[in-house]
């Protein structure tokens, strides 16, 4: 039976391209080559695989971080709109969201909605028209840039009133590498990249990798791969052991301590409009993931 790393190892003649000859793309971190939006972390969490936990990642990490205090805002950029859902924020056509911000320049402090559960965590909602952005942003000029441009005029328009910043913005991406993906990698300076324990973990991040490094080069020289999250542990089992020893060999500066396991009350949150610090704040998956935001802090702070 192959190991992981064995299971993701790509063609001979990619190996030699990219001059490793364990198959696996480089990680773009270190200085980033421009300084950072003042004040604002602006975190994409990514991986282009389905079923990883992204976005209960996503919005069980804000959740947290605006329990420590933080101002934080999520952006549902992926079009099926379950961050929305399990902030309890409305996302029907008519609402205003990440599709209207990313196609008809709409300023995203107009589409933000500040969530009732949890002080301090705003949305910005994902509707079902948002499955049509990847086609209309093909012919427009700047596709790329469309959610930066956003961010950043949002970022610098609450610098200018009395309205508190926002202390993070988290991008929540579809699981893809299109032009809405790239949007947010191009808006954000930081990538959090939940990881499944399960035996193609390595796969998906490989191909990530690559095209954050794509972006890096073409769209936004400050982007870094910050942070990994280890989702869905079971401790009980060899393989959930063995892909995480091999995550950690891979990517020791970037994969977080905490893992997250498996909980039936993560998984139940969502269905009751609220994420597990709301709708179990005592449960193994809530008090995770508060030390995941915890460990998103003080990385921060180092």
């Amino acid at each position: 039976m192959p190991t992981v790393r064995e299971s993701v190892t790509p063609g001979r003649r990619e190996r030699e391209r990219e001059g490793r000859p364990d198959g696996l793309a480089p990680v773009p971190v270190g200085a980033p080559a421009a300084p950072p939006r003042p004040g604002t972390r602006i975190i994409a969490v990514a991986n282009q695989k389905g079923g990883v936990g992204k976005t209960t990642t996503a919005v069980n990490v804000a959740a947290a971080l605006a329990e420590l205090g933080s101002s934080v805002l999520l952006v549902d950029a992926d079009p099926q709109g379950n961050a929305s859902t399990a902030l309890g924020i409305d996302h029907h056509a008519d609402v205003l969201g990440t599709y209207d911000v990313l196609t008809d320049a709409t300023p995203l402090v107009d589409a933000i909605v500040e969530c009732a559960d949890v002080p301090g965590l705003w949305c910005c909602p994902a509707t079902v028209d948002l499955a049509g952005a990847e086609i209309e942003l093909v012919g427009m000029s700047a596709r790329e840039s469309q959610l930066r441009r956003a961010v950043d005029e949002m970022v610098t328009a609450r610098a200018d009133t009395a309205d508190r910043p926002f202390d993070v913005v988290l991008v929540d991406c579809p699981p893809s590498l299109g032009l809405i993906t790239v949007n947010a990698l191009t808006a954000a300076r930081e990538v959090l990249v939940p990881i499944q324990c399960e035996y193609y973990a390595l796969e998906g991040v490989t191909q990530l990798l690559r095209s954050i490094a794509l972006v890096r080069e073409r769209y936004n020289a400050e982007l870094v791969v910050s942070s990994m999250v280890l989702t869905m542990f079971d401790g009980r089992t060899r393989l959930s052991s063995q892909v995480a020893e091999e995550v950690r060999a891979h990517f020791p500066e970037q994969v977080f301590d905490q893992t997250i396991p498996r909980s039936v009350r993560v998984s139940e949150a969502p269905s009751h409009g609220q994420t597990v610090m709301t709708y179990d704040p005592a449960s193994s998956g809530a008090l995770a993931y508060r030390a995941v935001a915890a460990e998103l802090v003080a990385r921060s702070d180092a």
